[in-house]
């Protein structure tokens, strides 16, 4: 009996320990060193993330001259701005840096070797996107954050491999279903894109649309929806014509082939009123020269730091139509904080003006305290964009 009572202890305890990115459970700290471990066929801890926000990185490299954690959302978040930050060679030819402390939340990062950019060899928290890859640092608070898997009822996330005649290839599409999908009910579709270099899996992994949905509608503040995520590079992002090109491709692919694929595959509501259209980056100007053009399709939209400096040329047909606040339910304009500070303001700022200039109705916001970034995307979503969505 005593035996199987410390048996019971010894394994709650262990239950208890998982961390240092065992990928047991979906932790809301999964770089904190609990158990003494390091990651499945890692060489060592990289990173380890402290209770009160510091961070310390390791690589082995005893051979390197320089090791610098490069430019970034973390570099942002410290207010060091482009200057790269030098890591400390010990005899052990183990190279360290200890920064912070940070906010909680989600950082994208590299390492910086003789001049190479290199993704941490030791972190197994790592994106795949359409450009090379890099790590992901998960600095946790108290408790999980709005991002995070809690003990909520839970959406699906379905893959869809479809041919398209626009790419001439097969292409794949995301959809998140709410907890308690049912068929025989009409649901309206939120269609997300990313940014460069992004793919529909990004929202997902680095977004976090998926969760942050969850946690919303388990908090009440948002409607039941569908979100359908398709890949929005539909053209070689260095292709020289990629602006003259891009938007009249992805508007075919979206008329084509993803909004029938989801309007035949799903229950739906099958009009603009019930769909919305919304991206980070280029994928906001996806969403603001499609889907402007199109209120055929959409009468929702969320534009994620983006905009464009010509938008009173460039957009005139729309602003200029006398009808525009009766065909557009909800048009949403948002960026972060440092962004609004800085480069990326100038096009958003157009657009702001812009649609300010024609009397168009428009929600704009600028929060939270990431730049460019997921840390910006993932605040606009949950704090703004999605509560909003679907309530007029």
């Amino acid at each position: 009996m005593r035996r199987n009572i410390l048996l019971s202890i010894f394994l709650l305890v262990a239950i208890s320990l998982f961390g240092q990115q065992a990928n047991v459970n979906l932790d809301y700290n999964p770089q904190k060193d609990t158990e003494g471990l390091i990651p499945f066929s890692a060489p060592l801890n990289s990173p380890e993330v402290h209770d009160d926000g510091t961070v310390t990185f390791r690589l082995r490299a005893p051979h390197a001259q320089a090791v610098t954690l490069p430019s970034g959302s973390i570099l942002t978040a410290l207010g060091e701005g482009n200057r790269p930050i030098p890591f400390t060679k010990g005899e052990d030819g183990i190279w360290t840096l200890t920064i912070g402390p940070l906010r909680p939340d989600m950082y994208a990062y590299h390492f910086n070797v003789d001049g190479m950019q290199i993704a941490d060899p030791s972190n197994t928290c790592a994106a795949f996107t359409a450009m090379p890859p890099y790590s992901q640092l998960i600095v946790h608070g108290d408790g999980p954050a709005y991002y995070d898997a809690k003990n909520v009822p839970h959406g699906n996330v379905t893959r869809h491999i479809y041919h398209s005649d626009v790419t001439n290839g097969e292409r794949e599409l995301y959809v998140y279903t709410p907890p308690g999908y049912d068929p025989k009910k009409q649901y309206p579709v939120l269609y997300l894109l990313g940014g460069s270099g992004e793919l529909p899996s990004n929202w997902i992994y680095d977004g976090r649309a998926n969760l942050i949905l969850d946690n919303l509608l388990a908090e009440g503040k948002a409607e039941p929806m569908l979100i359908a995520i398709p890949n929005n590079q539909v053209i070689h992002r260095n292709h020289p014509q990629h602006t003259e090109l891009t938007f009249d491709i992805m508007e075919r692919e979206l008329r084509e082939h993803v909004i029938p694929l989801i309007d035949d595959s799903y229950s739906t509501i099958a009009n603009p009123k019930g769909r919305a259209i919304s991206g980070l980056s280029m994928g906001g100007r996806h969403s603001m020269f499609i889907g402007f053009r199109s209120l055929d399709l959409f009468a929702n939209f969320g534009i994620l730091s983006a905009g464009d400096p010509n938008a009173e040329t460039s957009l005139k047909d729309f602003l200029n139509d006398p009808d525009v606040n009766s065909k557009v339910d909800y048009l949403f304009v948002g960026q972060g904080t440092h962004e609004a500070q800085g480069f990326f303001n100038q096009r958003v700022q157009a657009l702001v003006d812009a649609l300010n200039n024609h009397n168009i109705e428009h929600e704009y916001y600028v929060g939270g305290h990431g730049a460019h970034d997921w840390a910006t995307w993932r605040h606009l979503l949950y704090y703004r964009f999605l509560p909003n969505l679907w309530k007029k």
